[in-house]
């Protein structure tokens, strides 16, 4: 365990070279966020295995690989939206989110989506350390009581559906994705890419591809509206709040993803409008978790995002400051970035043939698979789309998919 105030080793004279590091990871987290279906914690593998090879102070490096990761958090939603292909975090918000691109309001999304991580960061940082302090005091008694805890939720999921054909249909739907989950993820594939793993090809398939399978015979993404913000700044707030909250309990509860948070705990909002809302807090919780899970690496030694295992894989040194404020910097250039990029992401989409696109994104998802789980990949990939088609043939809302990961963690498994 490490103190708070034993982390700070930051010269004041290096700031300028470190400046360049985080610049450097803030770039790479724009490309990889832009990649459809791109699992945050492979990229983290990825730029894990890279690390020893880059010169520079491991400190740096670590810096770049934090703000890589911040970054990723914001760029994702793009093509979240545009196309339907979320990774892991923001896998349950595609269907809200791309609700909005439909309804010619994507330029609004991309701006709620922006504040709700940027909030979610300047939330964060004063609420780390008592959060920190109150999850590890509660920790041990949850741990001990996980798989009730996690059946609560489900069961909580389940019962909120708006009709009986639609709780049948989030049951079926979580046993299946729990079947899925408990049959391949402790496969360890043989794959081109050394970080590859399955989690990239169970969320493409069951949160991307169904997207893309309905949109192949649909008019594609219309004309776009305005991009004005249309949720009061109150509601923003405590929506952003929420997610943050909830981003520290993401960090501390496996298998409970930001999009089951975000579905939990939105009831707790007054007068929350629905996608919008979803939307605002999901990108909180997906953002701020990095914050708490730098604290909690810092105060317990125990990483617990993909960035936060990759950063502490390379030894990097644990200086609060500098580590802080490149995650303060990729977010402000996350923020400014997410409408300025995805505005005309919407735009290039909205030009393309969507058929086209649509079976485009498909094949690139299979080659994604493949190059991080070999073909055992990219079975599993075939079949998460087909479970991933059960919700919306039931009505039920796509966040029961996460059972793919709740289920196995029910069984102990």
């Amino acid at each position: 365990m490490v103190s708070l105030a034993e982390s700070v080793v930051f010269a004041p004279e290096s700031a300028l070279p470190a400046l360049g590091f985080v610049a450097g990871g803030i770039a790479l987290g724009t490309v990889s966020g832009l990649v459809p279906g791109l699992h945050a914690n492979n990229f983290a593998l990825l730029l894990a295995a890279a690390a020893p090879q880059v010169p520079g102070p491991a400190l740096f490096v670590g810096a770049a690989m934090l703000a890589a990761g911040v970054t990723h958090t914001f760029l994702d939603v793009v093509p979240t939206l545009a196309l339907g292909v979320p990774d892991a975090a923001m896998a349950a918000s595609a269907l809200p989110g791309h609700r909005l691109v439909i309804a010619g309001r994507g330029r609004e999304a991309l701006r709620l989506s922006a504040l709700g991580s940027a909030l979610a960061v300047v939330l964060a940082v004063p609420l780390a350390l008592p959060m920190t302090e109150l999850m590890v005091a509660v920790y041990p008694m949850v741990r001990a009581r996980l798989p009730l805890v996690l059946a609560g939720i489900v069961l909580f999921l389940i019962v909120t559906e708006r009709s009986n054909s639609a709780r049948v249909g989030g049951l079926l739907s979580f046993l299946l994705s729990a079947g899925l989950g408990w049959l391949t993820l402790d496969i360890e594939p043989s794959a081109p890419l050394a970080s590859g793993g399955m989690l990239m090809p169970l969320f493409a398939g069951l949160f991307g591809a169904p997207v893309l399978i309905e949109a192949i015979d649909g008019a594609g993404v219309p004309e776009q509206a305005d991009a004005a913000v249309t949720t009061p700044r109150r509601t923003i707030g405590l929506t952003a709040l929420v997610g943050t909250v909830s981003g520290a309990i993401v960090g501390y509860l496996p298998g409970v993803s930001a999009a089951v948070a975000a579905t939990v705990t939105l009831p707790a909002v007054p007068n929350d409008d629905g996608a919008r809302g979803f939307l605002v807090a999901t990108s909180g919780v997906n953002t701020s978790n990095t914050i708490f899970a730098l604290f909690a690496l810092v105060a317990l030694g125990s990483p617990r995002t993909g960035v936060l295992v990759a950063l502490d894989s390379t030894g990097v040194p644990l200086d609060l400051p500098l580590l802080l404020a490149g995650v303060g910097l990729a977010a402000g250039v996350g923020f400014v970035l997410v409408p300025l990029v995805g505005d005309r992401y919407l735009r290039t989409v909205g030009r393309v043939d969507y058929t086209y696109l649509s079976v485009g994104v498909l094949c690139l998802l299979v080659v994604l698979a493949y190059l991080f789980s070999g073909f055992v990949g990219v079975g599993a990939f075939c079949a998460s789309a087909l479970v991933g088609l059960v919700p919306a043939m039931l009505g039920a809302r796509r966040v029961h998919l996460m059972g793919v990961l709740m289920g196995p963690l029910m069984l102990g498994i």
